[in-house]
């Protein structure tokens, strides 16, 4: 008898130990409004904003892609909130398919992509687009890597690069001239969304600088490291960027048509999912495979050939 009362106080024991285990491990709520947002807001000069929109017009003939596809998402950003989940809105991540708020460049190396080519394993992500209040995947991501600025002397993107494009705080469309909303067959593009007729598809383009200071991986407001070349395509890097890079260019196709958009972003310190079209932006974490990434700059960027996912020349 008393041995089955001194196993059931055990039990008891043991279940209250467990429950307050569960408890202590909870996530603690996140004060919103305690959060800095200001890694998310990028202010363009006027000099940028003419370098960035210059380098806008269809360039073809120095190029490679990856096809990617949408494989997760959450309310996190390895780039502007390290290590901290949920803290960010919500952003549809794809390439690298373990991309959390703890990411390194070594857990991305480890991890898989559902990109082709497999050699890269790069986290790519942008906010999640919403449509009448519903979350929308991409139907289909194509990252191209373009010989925009000087080619003949790109190299690749360091490994463990990180940069953020894009103003995710902007007011107004005239404050985020890296973005542009465009639908499937159809000439007009705009800073805002676009109501896509029937039959076609909303898609999107976003451009990052081609620039880099030689140096640094990152930089504190994720974005100094880096500026556009002057003189638009076929121009130059200035003095304290001179290290030229391909340019990275995402196109993201969205299964939709119509009004009733919106993003997942933030509005006066709060996340929500109601934010314009205008404050369209990405993030990219270079992970690829370093001998891989050489090859497809020295044979399709400086070689100047548009190339496959497989970085082999499909023309000249």
């Amino acid at each position: 008898m008393s041995t089955l009362l001194l196993r059931v106080g055990l039990g008891v024991a043991l279940a209250a130990t467990l429950a307050t285990a569960v408890i202590s491990s909870a996530e603690t709520p996140i004060d919103h409004s305690a959060v800095n947002h200001a890694g998310h807001g990028q202010t363009f000069s006027d000099e940028q904003a003419q370098a960035l929109v210059a380098q806008q017009a269809p360039v073809r003939g120095s190029e490679f892609r990856a096809e990617c596809r949408s494989s997760h998402r959450a309310g996190n950003d390895p780039i502007v909130f390290p290590n901290r989940p949920g803290v960010s809105h919500t952003h549809e991540f794809f390439g690298n398919t373990t991309t959390n708020a703890d990411s390194t460049l070594q857990s991305l190396r480890l991890g898989g992509t559902n990109c082709d080519p497999v050699s890269d394993k790069s986290a790519y992500w942008v906010p999640t687009l919403y449509q009448h209040g519903v979350a929308v995947a991409p139907e289909r991501v194509t990252i191209y890597y373009q010989g925009i600025t000087d080619p003949a002397r790109a190299v690749p993107h360091p490994q463990g690069l990180r940069y953020v494009i894009g103003n995710a705080l902007a007011t107004s469309p005239d404050q985020n001239p890296a973005a542009r909303w465009s639908c499937v067959g159809r000439p007009e593009s705009s800073r805002d969304f676009l109501s896509c007729p029937a039959g076609s598809k909303l898609e999107n383009y976003l451009d990052f600088p081609t620039c880099w200071d030689g140096t640094r991986l990152d930089s504190p407001n994720h974005r100094d490291h880096l500026v556009f070349g002057l003189g638009g395509a076929g121009g130059t890097c200035p003095s304290s960027h001179p290290v030229v890079l391909p340019r990275l260019e995402f196109l993201i196709t969205y299964p939709v048509s119509g009004g009733g958009l919106s993003l997942a972003g933030t509005r006066n310190g709060v996340n929500v999912t109601t934010a314009p079209g205008y404050t369209f932006h990405g993030d990219f974490f270079n992970a690829w495979d370093p001998g891989e990434l050489q090859r497809r700059v020295d044979t399709c960027v400086r070689g100047g050939y548009v190339c496959g996912t497989d970085g082999n020349p499909i023309q000249q």
